[in-house]
């Protein structure tokens, strides 16, 4: 049976989002040992893009005292089948996979999902991510981003309409800056603040002019205006010369009504 992973906008309310920057493969890898030995992460996914990533992973995880069981692509179906019977009877509570290995199958109370390897698509993330959280309860998704995954960190952050945000372990530090805008493909606190500065600056430049345009209305209101005062001070005019409405002048003789 095929289970979609997809979170509704609802469910996702319930999933903590949250990155952890690493300076290199060696951080990384030290990072996630420490969030699985967190009491809290009774039962985590860590999701890497390649099939040869999930046999390093594993033997790294149980090199550090982390009993672990794994799936990817090529595997028989009877070694899928016993890898997800050790996870749910919890003789282990972490699982390694590709995202093509794990596709399709139910596995409960995921109370963590980790990016080991940043997924290239918002799609994918969000099916990655969905693991957890399921049947009404909250679930944790963290993503460890080396400076390479900066720009799908940004990519995923865009699709999911959310920024997800950075949290720091104190032991664990990155020694190595954060990488630049261009980098990342978002500006930096400081360039946004100069790029306020610099539209206030162009703001008190423009010469404000009150009603400078006029709409249609008030321009054909405006012509009426004008040519009813026209009108009017002809009609003045002609009365100061001695004409009157109705009367037909004749040079040298008396004015006769055309009444």
């Amino acid at each position: 049976m095929e289970v979609s992973a997809n979170p509704s906008t609802r469910e996702r309310k319930k999933i903590h989002q949250w990155y952890y920057r690493a300076d290199d493969l060696e951080h990384k890898t030290a990072l996630l040992v420490h969030l699985l030995k967190q009491p809290e992460a009774t039962r985590s996914i860590v999701f890497v893009r390649k099939r040869e990533r999930v046999h390093e992973l594993a033997n790294w995880l149980r090199e550090a005292g982390i009993n672990n069981c794994y799936l990817e692509g090529e595997m028989v179906q009877g070694k899928r089948n016993e890898a997800i019977k050790r996870l749910t009877e919890g003789r282990v509570n972490v699982l390694v996979a590709t995202d093509v290995a794990a596709r399709g199958i139910d596995i409960p109370d995921v109370s963590h999902v980790f990016n080991f390897d940043m997924p290239r698509s918002g799609d994918t993330y969000l099916h990655r991510i969905g693991r957890t959280a399921r049947a009404g309860r909250k679930g944790t998704a963290i993503s460890l981003v080396e400076a390479h995954d900066h720009l799908l960190l940004g990519k995923v952050g865009r699709y999911i309409e959310e920024p997800i945000k950075a949290r720091v372990i104190d032991e664990l530090r990155p020694k190595t800056r954060a990488p630049s805008e261009k980098q990342t493909g978002k500006p930096s606190k400081k360039v946004l603040a100069k790029r306020a500065e610099k539209k206030k600056a162009k703001e008190k430049e423009k010469p404000r002019v009150k009603n400078a345009i006029a709409t249609p209305k008030i321009l054909v209101s405006a012509v009426n205006r004008a040519e009813r005062a026209c009108h009017r001070k002809r009609q003045k005019s002609n009365l100061n010369a001695g004409f009157k409405p109705g009367i037909i002048f004749i040079p040298g003789k008396k004015h006769s009504s055309t009444h």
